[in-house]
Parts: structure tokens; C-alpha cells; sequence
């Protein structure tokens, strides 16, 4: 277990921990912003084309192989990445990099599953799920003391001592899992699959910035919609599909596919939403924001392994309607946020969320899990993590479409109250206008009350739109826990699912 838990962590923190030397990238290599960012991107469009086709790799080659092989090239990935030279260096290696870390989600999630008995799947698949909830929450703190104290580099170099532990442990402990031969490789479904997540996952990326009716996101969202209906029907037809779509049959599995998905889009809105309040509002720096929310994911990591535990002795179905309500609870706290609202009053709110979620998706997925058949939980877990790529990517993205939205329309609105001849525009040139007079410049005293005037708009109007999208976040909260009165929790077995699934 930690063996494969080290490989995981190091794949998932690296979509996070990166984003903080994004500037200090900038600054070495020269580059504009509309190039390095493709360090962020290639990362995640790499990992979403990779992700549904682990499980066929995973069954072909087996299971052990294959993550020796992936965490190789995800080492060796990361090596080239502290070395890189140039934006281009760069963005070449990072895709080298997500091609070993792509894999890792879904087939390390595979083995906690498959080599733990079934009486302890929860507590196994409760650790794995630490790399999820706990990896992007703990990223922006580890890189931005990296960056603010030691050498941007280590981000990358860090990987190289992690990733050869991890290597040496996982080929003398990880037992050898069996493999089916004579598999068909389903390459129109590959090729389908991969042109359909690309674009949609690039579309959910670049649609606020380019704007999602601008005719060039309508094509790339118009080709991964074209892509993924001619995908699934090819896998429908195909008797040895790449993604097995049929799984979603069965109830319990959707269920818990869809619970777990609704978690990611919920932790990706605190996620961002928390961070973006902290450093635009209140000031703070990366390096201090990352302090202030470490305790939230340190309290993530710890209540994974003891909800897996408990969801071993009395099932998923109280936990995740615990968990969403508290989620549900804190994140109505956090629409009232304002710039006078105490730090550690967003750090146990923060934390009290944190706890709700961790709480929530691997009971969830354990319990979708335990109804398929224990041969085709390699298919299972690439098309859960395939669902919640697309889940976090699209969360993201109507976050912060909405946050835009929201600024301009609460910014019209109170600068409409505002005018040369009201109160507070009146006190504030008075005031300012003795100030600038005192300092020698009796005649900066109107634009200055302008600037500050306009500033403190703006600055309210962030705060008022982080508030109302936050209203969109309890939507999804609300939406999990009342799925989570439906999840049932069959008992898993070591062969085939029991019959207790259900199915329609």
C-alpha cells in the first residue's frame, strides 16, 4: 500500500504543486503566459487521453508491470523537468511526465482494490483516496514554499529519491496480478476517445478565457461531442470495448460514479474559490495561504483511512449523507464571506469541509466497486477516474465563469449607487482632498478619490460574486447527499459481484 501510494501522491501533487512556480517559469525562461501555460494543460490533456485506456493496459500487460513502467516514466519525466532548458523543454517533458502519472490514477486504484481482502477494501481504498482529496490541497502550500524559500527546480528533482523508493519497493512487494491474453485493442475506440477527451477537456479549460461562445470553443466543443457519441456507440457494439459503458448498468455503481463526481466538482470550488479570496482580498501570499489551509488537508488525509474503516463495519450510505451535509453546511458558511471575516474562521470552515468530503467519495466508490465483477475492476476504475476528469475539469470551469459573470453584474450595481453627489463619494473626496492638500497636491484629490473609490467597488464586488457561487457549490453538495440516500452497499466478494447489485 505504500509502495503504491507514494507513486500516486507524487502524480496527483504534481497538478497542483506546479501552478505556484508558473511565475518563476515565466521569469527564467522568458515566455508569455499563452505558452506556459501549456505546462498546466499538456499535463491535464495528456492525463485525460490516458485515463480510459489504463484499463485495457492494466489487463494486457498486468498490473504490476505496468506501474513499474508508468512510475519509471513519470521519474524519468521528472528528472528532464528540472533539467528543462527552455518553455518548449518544458512542456515536452511535463507530458512525458502526466504520460506515467496518467496511468498511476487509475491502475493504483485497481490494486488497493484488488489486493486487499474484501473485509478491508474500505480501509485500503480510504488510504488511496488520501492522493485525491489530500495531494491538491496540500500542493499549493508545498510549492509555494519551494519556490518562496528554496529552488523552483525541487518541485520537479524531488520526484527523482521519491520515485526510485517507490520503484524498488513496488518490484520486490507488489505480488504479480494475472493478465488476460488475447485481447483485440479497440483503436477506432482509442482514437474516438481520445480526440473527444482532448477537446472537451481543453474546451472546459480555455472557455472563459476565449469566451464559450467564441467560434473556436463551439468547434473544439462541437468535435468532442460529435467524438464521444461516435465513441460510445462503438463501445456499445464492441465485444471487447476499450471502456466498458455497460457497466453503467448497474444502478449502484452509476450511483456511486456520479456521487463521487458531484465530491470533485464540490472540493474543486473550495479548492479555488478559497485561495483566490485569500491572496485577492485579504492580501495573503501563496506561501501564507498554503499555511492557513494546510490544517483543512491535513484533517482530509486523517478522516480518509478511518471513513474507510468505518464504511467497512456499517456501509457508504451514512457516511456519505454525513459528509455531504457537513460539506453542505460549510459551504453556506462560506457564502457569507467577507473582508472582515477572521482567518481562523476560513480555516475551520475550510477544515470542517475538508472533513465532509473526505468523508464522502471512497466510501462512495467502494460501494460502486463491490457490485462488479472482481475481473472487470481494472475497466471499472479507469472509466471512474475518466468520469472525474471530466467532472473536476468541468467543475473549474463553470466556477469561474460564473465568479466573472457574477463581478461585473455586482460591480455595475453598487457603482450605480455611487455618483459625485452621494455620502460616500462626499466624505471620501473630503477626506482625500485634505490629505492630498496636506501633502502639497490639491489638485490629485478627485482622482485619487476615484481610484480608491473604484478599488473598493471592485474589491466588494469579488467578494459578493465568491459568495454567490459558492451558492452554486451547496446546489452540488445538497444534490450528493440526497444520492447518498439511494446508495446501497452490497458486501464485496473475491470473484464475481454479488447479486444483491442492482441493476436497470
Amino acid at each position: 500500500m505504500f509502495s503504491l501510494l507514494l507513486g500516486v501522491l507524487m502524480a496527483i501533487l504534481d497538478t497542483t504543486v506546479v501552478n505556484i512556480a508558473i511565475p518563476k517559469m515565466m521569469s527564467v525562461f522568458n515566455a508569455p503566459t499563452d505558452k506556459i501555460e501549456w505546462v498546466l494543460t499538456g499535463y491535464m490533456l495528456t492525463i485525460g487521453v490516458l485515463v480510459p485506456i489504463t484499463g485495457f493496459l492494466q489487463d494486457t500487460f498486468g498490473s504490476k508491470r505496468l506501474y513499474l513502467f508508468a512510475l519509471t516514466v513519470f521519474t524519468a519525466g521528472s528528472a528532464l523537468c528540472g533539467l528543462a532548458w527552455s518553455a518548449d523543454a518544458m512542456i515536452v517533458f511535463r507530458v512525458m511526465q502526466a504520460v506515467g502519472g496518467g496511468m498511476m490514477m487509475p491502475l493504483t486504484m485497481s490494486m488497493f482494490y484488488r489486493l486487499m481482502p474484501p473485509e478491508e477494501r474500505g480501509l485500503a481504498m480510504g488510504f488511496w483516496g488520501i492522493s485525491i482529496m489530500f495531494a491538491p490541497a496540500f500542493g499549493p502550500t508545498l510549492g509555494g514554499y519551494i519556490v518562496e524559500y528554496l529552488d523552483w527546480r525541487l518541485i520537479f528533482t524531488l520526484n527523482i529519491p521519491l520515485g526510485l523508493i517507490g520503484w524498488i519497493l513496488a518490484y520486490l512487494l507488489i505480488p504479480e496480478m494475472e493478465t488476460k491474453k488475447g485481447q483485440r485493442f479497440d483503436l477506432a475506440g482509442f482514437i474516438f476517445s481520445s480526440i473527444g477527451f482532448f477537446t472537451l477537456l481543453y474546451a472546459l479549460n480555455e472557455g472563459t478565457a476565449k469566451g464559450w461562445t467564441s467560434l473556436y470553443i463551439l468547434a473544439l466543443l462541437f468535435t468532442a461531442a460529435s467524438s464521444l457519441v461516435i465513441f460510445v456507440v462503438l463501445e456499445l457494439y464492441q465485444e471487447e470495448p476499450m471502456l466498458d459503458l455497460r457497466l453503467f448498468k448497474n444502478a449502484t455503481f452509476t450511483l456511486a460514479v456520479l456521487i463521487g463526481s458531484i465530491d470533485s466538482i464540490a472540493m474543486f470550488s473550495g479548492v479555488f474559490l478559497v485561495p483566490l479570496f485569500l491572496q485577492t482580498v485579504m492580501n495573503l501570499s501563496p506561501m501564507q495561504t498554503g499555511m492557513l489551509l494546510f490544517p483543512a488537508a491535513l484533517a482530509t488525509g486523517i478522516v480518509m483511512p478511518i471513513s474507510g474503516r468505518l464504511f467497512d463495519r456499517i456501509g457508504a450510505r451514512p457516511l456519505v449523507v454525513a459528509g455531504m451535509a457537513m460539506a453542505t453546511f460549510t459551504t453556506l458558511h462560506f457564502h457569507r464571506l467577507n473582508v472582515w471575516t477572521p482567518l481562523s474562521t476560513v480555516m475551520l470552515w475550510y477544515m470542517y469541509r475538508g472533513i465532509g468530503m473526505g468523508m464522502t467519495m471512497m466510501p462512495a466508490t467502494t460501494a460502486g466497486l463491490n457490485t462488479v465483477d472482481l475481473a472487470k475492476v481494472s475497466r471499472a476504475t479507469a472509466l471512474t477516474n475518466a468520469v472525474r476528469q471530466v467532472a473536476s475539469s468541468f467543475g473549474i470551469a463553470i466556477f469561474t465563469t460564473i465568479l466573472q459573470r457574477r463581478i461585473i453584474f455586482h460591480a455595475a450595481d453598487y457603482a450605480a449607487g455611487l455618483n459625485a453627489h452621494s455620502p460616500v463619494t462626499q466624505a471620501a473626496m473630503s477626506r482625500i482632498g485634505l490629505l492630498a492638500a496636506q501633502a502639497g497636491l490639491p489638485s490629485a484629490g478627485k482622482a485619487l478619490t476615484a481610484v480608491m473609490i473604484g478599488g473598493a467597488v471592485q474589491r466588494q464586488a469579488f467578494v459578493a460574486a465568491i459568495d454567490d457561487v459558492f451558492w452554486i457549490a451547496a446546489f452540488f453538495t445538497v444534490s450528493g447527499a440526497l444520492l447518498g440516500l439511494f446508495l446501497k452497499t452490497p458486501k464485496a466478494s473475491n470473484g464475481r459481484r454479488p447479486a444483491a447489485a442492482m441493476e436497470v
